[in-house]
């Protein structure tokens, strides 16, 4: 079975199940920002269990990569919603003024990581005392607000080329990661298991995982937005805490590298560190923002040299269909 027929099957099985949602399915797409993987389970569960059905919406996953922009289909009119990366990004938008909005923030804590050698750093703040693998992205983003915060240095960071190989073979180095994909390589292929410190619980406090639409929608079919976050939220609180067996069923077949053991590594991390159920999730619900913590990062990436001081960013998110304590009883 494809994944296009996979999807076809839950969503008829949602609609037999409800006769009030029998017909008329308004069809909408949401392209992630990378190939399917457990970070995306709960927008694949609420497909896979009909729940958008129930609200409405007969929703199609397109999953980015590195050859696809969903981002840009989106801007263009091609697809409806999008996996947005950080707050960066809406802050971005707001000094290009693109009428992205942010409608929920699926994370709560950023994943990105910094792996080092088992006992060579013991705190955040050791890691000044190694040599720093990070990619370009990150040297320009968090690295410079782990350098205004922490005291990092540009000299003691070295590109990464998402290789392992010079991290592996080199106890004075670290090297940046994803939380549930570097470690889980590290564990398995160099056969240690690597110190891994969370850069969230460092301090760089931005949501991450959000869910962003045109402006233009949001004025046309909030009901829509509602359905597509709401179907969203309830969809993670079954990925994280039922039966997620279909929704892993639609991610393999759309991601064929992707594996079961890789999936579970995922879920186990991002419940044990609370990427997606923690802090103002654990009272609003999941996809929660708050402008306090929005404006505590903007903040500091403005003190960090990242942001431009003075930025109306107001209009590139809202809290309007979260914070509403949905399924906080799947729990």
């Amino acid at each position: 079975m494809t994944l296009k027929q996979t999807i076809t099957v839950a969503s008829l099985a949602a609609m037999t199940a409800s006769s009030a949602f029998a017909q008329d399915l308004t069809p909408v797409t949401f392209g992630t920002n990378w190939l399917a993987q457990a970070e995306h389970g709960g927008f694949y569960q609420a497909v896979a269990d009909g729940t958008y059905a129930e609200c409405g919406l007969d929703v199609t996953i397109v999953s980015g990569g590195p050859q696809v922009n969903n981002r840009a289909l989106m801007l263009a009119g091609r697809i409806d919603y999008h996996m947005g990366g950080d707050l960066l990004q809406a802050f971005n938008a707001a000094k290009e003024g693109i009428p992205v909005v942010a409608v929920m923030a699926t994370f709560q804590k950023h994943p990105q990581v910094i792996l080092s050698h088992p006992g060579q750093a013991e705190t955040f703040e050791d890691l000044r005392d190694l040599t720093l693998l990070i990619g370009d992205n990150g040297f320009t983003s968090y690295y410079q607000w782990m350098m205004a915060e922490y005291g990092f240095t540009a000299e003691q960071r070295e590109p990464y080329t998402f290789n392992p190989a010079p991290f592996v073979a080199d106890e004075t180095k670290a090297m940046q990661g994803y939380l549930s994909s570097e470690p889980y390589v590290i564990e398995n292929e160099a056969g240690f298991v690597p110190d891994t410190f969370l850069i969230a619980d460092a301090g760089y406090s931005t949501y991450a995982t959000t869910v962003e639409t045109m402006a233009d929608t949001i004025a046309e079919n909030p009901e829509q937005v509602a359905c597509f976050v709401d179907g969203s939220i309830t969809g993670w609180y079954n990925y994280l805490y039922n039966d997620h067996s279909a929704a892993d069923a639609m991610i393999m077949e759309a991601n064929p590298d992707m594996t079961a053991d890789k999936i579970e590594y995922a879920i186990s991390k991002m419940l044990s560190e609370g990427i997606v159920d923690s802090g103002d999730a654990l009272e609003l619900g999941i996809g929660a923002m708050t402008d306090e913590k929005i404006e505590d990062f903007y903040n500091k990436m403005v003190a960090a040299g990242v942001i431009e001081a003075g930025l109306d960013y107001s209009a590139t998110y809202t809290t309007q269909f979260v914070n509403a304590m949905l399924g906080m009883d799947l729990r």
